[in-house]
């Protein structure tokens, strides 16, 4: 990807001396659980050419968005944090200003939760949660959402209910590639990008995908109907870094992106692979 400007708008690190990542379980994730450090990821940013990284929350717990900023504050390469925070509680509002007073308080361009984990399909739809999602417009943030298909319908009404707030669709809403399968997700994923205050990360694909045997046709009616339903304009490139790395190296990830997209124009292509991203969070590149 030849860019002056190349973001990564998604990607995880962890310490595992720090903190246990509860979600790393299984023979599948195995190689996971180590711990993924900012240098880690310059390495495989530097010699990919990208310039500036989004910083995506993990777990639910709340030290670890400081530690986040902290990182942003520290690294040449890390320009967004988008991190947690509980939306229900009654004092969010003031949560958020807290966040943004910290050290590295000024990376802070978006909050995230795990709404996939949600047993209940409408939680987004809940009073306080929606309180909580007003709270994070008001503080000029963007809301990544995590959510898989059948809670498309619920995001959808999230997101028409809070025209202010600038919702990002982390991985497509998790489509199901593996089994070759289209709808409902495709339906929904329509509506859903109806909205103008939508945005979609072209991320978290390849594992969606079968890790060990996936090949570029099988991603391609999936990334057609994302440039179909958002454009290039309100899509951006994540690699979802270091989970990709069960399908994929960092530059494969990246170079996949870069294939998919390449019935773009130079204009179209900038877009997805830094323009969005610097748009959505109001990044310091």
């Amino acid at each position: 990807m030849n860019a002056p400007l190349l973001v990564d708008a998604h990607h995880h690190l962890w310490d595992l001396s720090v903190r246990d990542q509860d979600w790393i379980t299984g023979p599948s994730l195995a190689p996971l659980r180590r711990t993924f450090a900012e240098s880690d990821l310059k390495a495989e940013a530097d010699a990919s050419g990208v310039t500036a990284t989004v910083l995506v929350q993990t777990v639910t717990v709340a030290d670890e968005t400081p530690e986040m900023l902290l990182v942003a504050r520290d690294s040449d390469l890390v320009a967004g944090v988008v991190g947690w925070t509980d939306l229900t509680a009654p004092g969010v509002t003031d949560t958020l200003a807290a966040l943004r007073e910290r050290p590295g308080g000024r990376h802070l361009v978006g909050i995230r939760h795990q709404v996939q984990s949600e047993p209940d399909a409408e939680w987004l739809l809940r009073p306080d949660v929606l309180r909580g999602l007003r709270a994070v417009a008001a503080a000029g943030l963007a809301y990544d959402l995590v959510i898989l298909p059948h809670q498309l319908p619920a995001a959808t009404a999230a997101v028409s209910e809070l025209p202010g707030l600038t919702f990002v669709l982390d991985h497509a809403a998790k489509p199901p590639i593996a089994s070759g399968g289209l709808e409902p997700w495709a339906a929904r994923l329509r509506a859903f990008a109806d909205l103008p205050n939508t945005v979609c990360k072209l991320s978290g694909l390849l594992t969606e995908a079968d890790p060990r045997t996936w090949m570029v046709p099988d991603l391609r009616p999936y990334t057609d109907t994302l440039l179909d339903a958002f454009g290039p304009h309100r899509l951006m490139f994540g690699s979802d870094w270091p989970v990709c790395t069960l399908a994929a190296s960092y530059g494969r990830t990246l170079a996949t992106a870069g294939e998919l997209t390449d019935a773009l124009s130079g204009t179209e292509r900038r877009a997805v692979f830094g323009g969005t991203a610097v748009e959505t969070y109001r990044l310091e590149t």
